[in-house]
C-alpha cells in the first residue's frame, strides 16, 4: 500500500471518528439517551476499529501518525464551545471529569508500539477495554444494586461481574485462537486476565482504566503468557500478599482502601514485568510520598492515585523509548525514581527547620545515591559503567533536592505531576546525549 494511501486513510479514520460522534449525538437527542451511554457508544466504535489497525495499514508509522491526529482532535473537542452542546458533548456531557478521550488514543498507540506485531498481545487488551469495560458500564448504570465507594464517586457489584464475565470469555477466545498456550494455562491466564482487569477497571479514577487497563494486560501477557503453571499460581499468592499488607499498612499511612488497592496494582505489574532490581525504587516512592503527603499535605483530590499515575505513565514512556531506540532504558528509568525520591523528601521537610531540612535531605541523598549504584549494578550497563551514570545520579540527586529544598511551597498543588517532570529532566538529557552521541 503506497504512503500517499496511508495517509488518506489515517485522515479518513479520524474523519469516520467524527461522524460516529455526530451520529450519536443526534441519535441520543431523538431518543433521551443519557450522556455515559454516549460516551460508551463512542468507546465502543472506536474501540472496535482500533482493533483493525494491524490489518488495515501496512506499515507501522501511519498508526501513530494517526493516534496523533486522534490525540490532537479529542483535545480540540475539549474546548468549551464543543464540549458544550457540540459533538464534543459526547464525549464530556458525563458530570465527573475524565482524561479517557484522550487516553484510549494513547492507550492504542502505546499498545500497537510494544506489541510488535504480536496479534493477542494488541487484540485481546483492545478487546477487553472495547467490550468488556463498556458491558461493565453499562451493566452498572441499568442494573446495578450494590455499590462500593472510590475517590470517583461509586461502581457497582453487577458491573464488576459483567466485567470479569466478558474479560473471561475474550481471553479464553483469544488465547485459544491466537497462541499456541497450553489448554490448562488458558484457563489460569483467562481467569488472572480477568480478575486483575476487574480490578483495574473497578478502582481506576478520571478515566485512567483507558490507559491502564490495556497497556497492563500485555505487559502482563507479555511477561507470563509462556510461564508454568506453577510460576502463574506463585504469581497470584503474590499479588494476594501484597494486597493483604498494602491494605492493612495504608490505614497508618492514611492511604484509602481505593489506593490501597491501587499500590497493590502497581506492585503487582512492577514486581511481575521486570527485575527486582528495578522494583525496589520505584515502590519506595509510593513509601515517600505517603510519608511526605502526611507530613506536609498537598492540595490534591486524590495524592496517592495521582503519584501511581504518574510513575506508570513516565515507566510505559520509558519501556517505550528503549524499544523504539533499542537501547537499554532501565538505568535512567531506576535515576528517574531516584530523584523523584529525593525531590518527595525535600518537600516533606517543608516545615522542619533549616538545620534538619539540610541534614536529613543530604542524608538521603547519600543514601539513595549508594543505593541506586548498587542496583543497577544487576542491569546491563548502556554506557560505561560506573563513572557516567554515576555522574548522572549526583545530577539528579542535587538538582531535585535543591528544587524541593528552595521552594517547597511550588508543590503544594500538583505535586506528583510536578516532581515527575523535574525528575526526568537529568535522564531525559542523559539518555538523549546517549542516543544522539552513540
Amino acid at each position: 500500500m503506497s504512503a500517499p494511501l496511508q495517509i488518506a486513510i489515517a485522515f479518513a479514520s479520524v474523519a469516520v471518528l467524527l461522524g460516529l460522534m455526530a451520529i450519536v449525538k443526534r441519535f441520543a437527542q431523538t431518543h433521551d439517551i443519557s450522556p455515559e451511554v454516549q460516551r460508551k457508544l463512542v468507546h465502543m466504535g472506536t474501540g472496535l476499529y482500533a482493533l483493525t489497525l494491524p490489518w488495515l495499514f501496512t506499515e507501522n508509522w501511519p498508526v501513530y501518525m494517526l493516534v496523533a491526529l486522534t490525540l490532537m482532535v479529542m483535545a480540540i473537542l475539549r474546548l468549551p464551545a464543543l464540549a458544550e452542546g457540540g459533538i464534543g458533548e459526547t464525549l464530556h456531557g458525563v458530570e465527573r471529569q475524565s482524561y479517557g478521550d484522550l487516553l484510549l488514543a494513547l492507550a492504542v498507540g502505546t499498545v500497537f508500539l510494544l506489541a510488535e506485531g504480536n496479534a493477542i498481545l494488541y487484540v485481546l487488551p483492545i478487546a477487553t477495554l472495547t467490550l468488556a469495560d463498556a458491558a461493565a458500564a453499562l451493566t452498572g448504570s441499568r442494573y446495578g444494586r450494590k455499590f462500593f465507594t472510590v475517590e470517583d464517586g461509586l461502581k457497582s457489584i453487577e458491573g464488576s461481574t459483567a466485567f470479569f464475565m466478558i474479560t473471561l470469555v475474550i481471553s479464553m477466545v483469544c488465547l485459544l485462537l491466537l497462541s499456541d498456550v497450553s489448554r490448562p494455562n488458558v484457563i489460569l491466564l483467562a481467569v488472572m486476565v480477568a480478575a486483575f482487569g476487574t480490578l483495574v477497571e473497578a478502582d481506576s479514577w478520571r478515566g485512567f482504566d483507558n490507559f491502564f487497563l490495556p497497556t497492563g494486560l500485555m505487559i502482563f501477557l507479555q511477561s507470563h503468557m509462556d510461564s508454568p503453571w506453577h510460576d502463574l499460581v506463585l504469581l497470584i499468592g503474590v499479588f494476594l500478599v501484597a494486597l493483604v499488607v498494602f491494605l492493612r499498612v495504608a490505614p497508618q499511612l492514611g492511604i484509602t482502601g481505593h489506593a490501597a488497592r491501587v499500590y497493590t496494582i502497581a506492585t503487582f505489574l512492577l514486581i511481575s514485568v521486570t527485575a527486582p532490581q528495578n522494583t525496589i525504587l520505584p515502590l519506595l516512592v509510593f513509601v515517600i510520598h505517603a510519608l511526605a503527603h502526611r507530613l506536609n499535605p498537598c492540595r490534591a483530590a486524590y495524592p496517592a492515585l495521582d503519584i501511581v499515575a504518574a510513575v506508570a505513565l513516565a515507566s510505559f514512556g520509558w519501556l517505550a523509548i528503549g524499544l523504539v531506540t533499542q537501547m537499554n532504558a532501565l538505568m535512567y528509568y531506576g535515576l528517574m525514581s531516584t530523584g523523584l525520591c529525593v525531590g518527595l523528601t525535600a518537600v516533606a521537610l517543608g516545615q522542619a527547620s533549616i538545620r534538619v531540612r539540610v541534614g536529613i535531605t543530604v542524608a538521603t541523598g547519600v543514601a539513595l545515591f549508594y543505593l541506586y549504584d548498587f542496583l543497577m549494578r544487576y542491569n546491563p550497563a548502556p554506557i560505561q559503567w560506573p563513572g557516567d551514570m554515576r555522574t548522572a545520579a549526583v545530577l539528579a540527586i542535587g538538582f531535585m533536592a535543591l528544587i524541593g529544598f528552595i521552594k517547597p511551597s511550588l508543590f503544594g498543588t500538583h505535586r506528583a505531576a510536578k516532581l515527575t517532570l523535574l525528575a526526568l529532566v537529568v535522564p531525559v538529557l542523559g539518555f538523549g546525549i546517549k542516543v544522539f552521541g552513540a
